[in-house]
C-alpha cells in the first residue's frame, strides 16, 4: 500500500471532480509594488493544468 505524499497533500486539494487546487505564489513579499488586482487574483485558488495532474494524483492514493 503507497503511503500519502505529505508535501503534496499540503499544497492541492481535489474537487469532486477529480481536479486539483492549489495556491498561487507571489503573495508573502514585496506586496506593496503590486496592483490590488494582482493582489486579488493571487488570492484565489487555481485549477492545475491536466498535464500536471496525473503524477500528482498518484502522490495522494486515498484521495485526501
Amino acid at each position: 500500500m503507497q503511503k500519502t505524499k505529505k508535501s503534496v497533500a499540503k499544497r492541492f486539494k481535489i474537487t469532486a471532480t477529480g481536479k486539483l487546487l492549489h495556491r498561487s505564489p507571489g503573495t508573502r513579499h514585496m506586496a506593496s509594488t503590486k496592483s490590488s488586482k494582482q493582489k486579488r487574483r493571487l488570492g484565489k485558488a487555481k485549477v492545475l493544468s491536466q498535464t500536471h495532474t496525473p503524477p500528482l494524483l498518484r502522490c495522494l492514493p486515498h484521495g485526501l
